[in-house]
């Protein structure tokens, strides 16, 4: 593959991760604004702050490559920000819009990290250090926000089964779940 077309691939994906990171912005505020978990609320708050820090690590990255970050729609982030609306629209009882919600983020962080993961492996293919060093702090990130969600939804389950009189099914899954949100 020549170098240019491998830029030109780099660019176009970064030119989508900004888009899909300024849609993510105000995506956010509506999840946290649905949030009926205090704890839920303020991660999404946090990640609302590190969205915005994501973005200005893309534009220092393309001041660098001296290239503007609009003219793409990331029309997957578009898609998957439509179903979040969706679930946020259903009528359910409080833990539940929580779940959904959780579930809607990592569906959008995991997109994300798709991304990150190939505009990485682009810069270092490219020999772009700097931009490779930022994009991976990106990703890590990325990663470690999917962990606290995860741990955020056991511990939702937990107490939402802890509230219900629980079949004895119920209670080995309580019992996995509350062994691994220890670990």
């Amino acid at each position: 593959m020549k170098q240019n077309l491998l830029r030109k691939l780099y660019v176009d994906k970064l030119k989508h991760l900004y888009s899909a990171e300024n849609e993510l912005v105000k995506a956010l505020a509506k999840l946290a604004k649905a949030a009926t978990s205090p704890d839920l609320r303020a991660g999404f708050e946090r990640h609302i702050r590190q969205t915005r820090e994501h973005m200005a690590r893309l534009a220092m990255i393309f001041e660098a490559l001296a290239e503007s970050p609009q003219g793409k729609r990331c029309k997957g982030m578009e898609g998957l920000l439509r179903e979040e609306n969706e679930m946020i629209a259903e009528d359910a009882q409080p833990q539940e819009l929580d779940m959904r919600l959780i579930s809607a983020a990592q569906s959008v962080g995991h997109y994300e990290m798709a991304g990150y993961g190939c505009v990485l492996t682009y810069a270092r293919l490219l020999g772009e250090d700097e931009a490779a060093s930022l994009l991976k702090q990106t990703l890590n990130e990325e990663i470690e926000t999917d962990a606290k969600l995860t741990k955020l939804a056991e511990t939702i389950i937990i107490e939402a089964m802890e509230l219900e009189d629980s079949a004895p099914a119920e209670k080995g899954f309580r019992k996995y779940l509350t062994k691994s949100a220890r670990a």
